[in-house]
């Protein structure tokens, strides 16, 4: 069977005050490129739906969003919102199993940031306005490509065998301290964090959109989905 990979969604308020959930569709693509089966994460309101619905996956993806506001540094400005808290609620109970269990999970821009707050991390909630120096990285401001240096020795260095990568932007925050047991794997000429993953290579977060670029960085989502095999094989 193919590896399992459940997708975390983006939770929006309608016109009418109802709340939906959305996905884009090139994060499904990408991990079926990988071989894995996508599955949808619906928004569970309890630690029970959780651990069940996590049982039935062998891996996941944290997709991007609103602010993280756990660990915040200074205010959040006005062209980033707080995510909706049924989302942030639900994504924390999910992602904390994996954390906890190390599970394969592959966490973008507000994942990887999630991963971080739930280790006790700090983000800058506007690392442009916060840190001097710093570059534009938000799309919205005018920020574009740009690259971004990987650390030797690293899983990402591993899996991408470049120093180098030539990604996109599209965020306000920007971690400041990572959380417990993250190692910074790549960043930006002005310091930015822009790739996190824990020592054992369960975790691997990072800051850009791997989905979204042209053409898209597959071996991110490759790499989950092999994990995620690994974990089917040794499973009791």
């Amino acid at each position: 069977m193919a590896p399992r990979i459940g997708i975390t969604t983006s939770l929006n308020r309608t016109d009418r005050g109802d709340l939906e959930q959305r996905l884009d569709l090139r994060y499904v693509h990408a991990v079926e490129r990988a071989g894995g089966l996508p599955l949808v994460v619906p928004m569970l309101d309890t630690p029970e739906a959780a651990e069940a619905f996590a049982a039935l996956l062998d891996g996941l993806v944290v997709t991007g969003g609103p602010a993280v506001t756990d660990g915040l540094v200074g205010e959040l400005p006005e062209d980033i919102d707080e995510t909706e808290p049924l989302r942030v609620a639900s994504d924390k109970r999910l992602l904390a199993l994996f954390l906890e269990a190390r599970r394969p999970a592959l966490g973008i821009c507000y994942g990887m940031q999630l991963a971080s707050a739930l280790r006790g991390g700090t983000i800058y909630a506007d690392v442009e306005r916060d840190v001097e120096g710093t570059a534009v990285h938000s799309r919205g401001r005018g920020g574009s490509t740009h690259p971004a240096r990987v650390h030797e020795g690293t899983r990402l260095w591993r899996l991408t065998e470049t120093d180098t990568l030539h990604i996109n932007t599209r965020h306000v925050q920007a971690l400041a301290e990572p959380g417990a047991g993250l190692v910074v794997s790549a960043t930006a000429p002005d310091g930015v964090i822009e790739a996190i993953e824990t020592a054992d290579g369960s975790f691997v977060g990072v800051q850009f959109h791997p989905e979204a670029m042209d053409p898209p960085l597959d071996v991110l989502f490759r790499d989950l989905v092999e994990r995620a095999r690994g974990a089917q094989k040794t499973a009791p």
